[in-house]
């Protein structure tokens, strides 16, 4: 069991790395910051982040503009493709079906 530890703890690094590659390059290619990184997963080709972006800020906080982009990175973390996939207030619920 010993050994399968580094290769978990590997993987959690190269995880948070990519992370934060992916909101890095968003950003500057935006000129906006982003506000978080709300889900990350591995495909066959790389990774996949949705990252969510600060585009308008109001006055009650609760009403700025935020939207979430679909991130692909290749293997290295390299942003390959983007594209926004939903605009919502700060304060807006998803309501589940």
């Amino acid at each position: 069991m010993a050994s399968s530890e580094p290769a978990k703890r590997r993987a959690k690094g190269k995880a948070a790395t990519i992370m934060r590659s992916a909101a890095d390059q968003l950003s500057e290619l935006l000129g906006r910051p982003p506000e978080s990184v709300s889900a990350l997963k591995r495909t066959e080709d790389g990774w996949e982040a949705d990252v969510e972006v600060l585009e308008l800020e109001r006055i009650p906080d609760t009403t700025s503009v935020l939207a979430s982009y679909k991130v692909s990175l290749d293997d290295e973390g390299d942003l390959v493709e983007y594209r926004r996939t939903r605009r919502y207030t700060r304060g807006q619920i998803d309501r589940l079906t």
